[in-house]
C-alpha cells in the first residue's frame, strides 16, 4: 500500500475514529494522541492491511483497544461531558431548551451506568451508525450477542428515563 492508497482507504475514517476516542476518553488531547497512535500503527503495518475485509473496522478496533489501555492506566472513567453540548433547536423557547437539556443530561447519566460493553455497542450502533457485522469486527462479540446487548442497553436507558420522568411528576 502506497501513500495515495493509504490516504484514500484509511484517512476517511479519521472523524469516526476521533469521535470514538473522544467518547471513550472524554479528553480532546488524549483523543488526538490516540488518533495519531492509530494512524502510526496502521502506517507501520500498511503492507498487512490488504488482509482485512474492512480497514475501518480494524482501525476502530485499534482505537478502542488503545483507549481502553489509556483508561486503565489513569484508573478513572468519565464517559460523557455534557457541559459543551448544545441543542440545536431554533424554535424552542427557554423553558423547552431547559427541558431538552435536562433530558439529555439524564440520558447521559443513564448511559454512564451501563456496563462498558453495552455502552460501547450502543455508541457504535446508535451514534456512529455501524452495521452489526462491523461492530462484531471491532468488539469481537458475535452478532447475536451484539443485538442482545444493544437491546438491553436501550431498554435500560428507556426504563431509567421513564422512571426518572414518572418520579418527577
Amino acid at each position: 500500500m502506497d501513500l495515495q492508497e493509504f490516504k484514500t482507504k484509511v484517512l476517511p475514517a479519521k472523524q469516526k475514529l476521533y469521535r470514538m476516542a473522544l467518547f471513550l476518553l472524554q479528553n480532546k488531547e488524549e483523543a488526538e494522541d490516540i488518533l495519531q497512535d492509530v494512524f502510526l500503527k496502521l502506517w507501520s503495518n500498511k503492507h498487512k492491511l490488504h488482509a482485512y475485509a474492512s480497514i475501518e473496522a480494524f482501525a476502530m478496533s485499534i482505537t478502542k483497544n488503545l483507549c481502553l489501555d489509556k483508561i486503565k492506566s489513569r484508573k478513572h472513567k468519565h464517559m460523557v461531558d455534557v457541559v459543551g453540548m448544545e441543542l440545536d433547536s431554533a424554535e424552542a423557547n427557554p423553558y423547552q431548551r431547559y427541558e431538552l437539556t435536562d433530558q439529555v443530561n439524564k440520558v447521559h447519566e443513564l448511559v454512564k451506568l451501563l456496563p462498558e460493553q453495552q455502552r460501547l455497542i450502543l455508541h457504535l450502533r446508535d451514534v456512529e451508525g455501524y452495521a452489526y457485522e462491523e461492530i462484531e469486527q471491532v468488539t469481537g462479540v458475535n452478532v447475536n450477542a451484539i443485538r442482545v446487548a444493544l437491546s438491553r442497553a436501550r431498554k435500560s436507558v428507556r426504563d431509567g428515563l421513564l422512571k426518572m420522568e414518572n418520579y418527577a411528576v
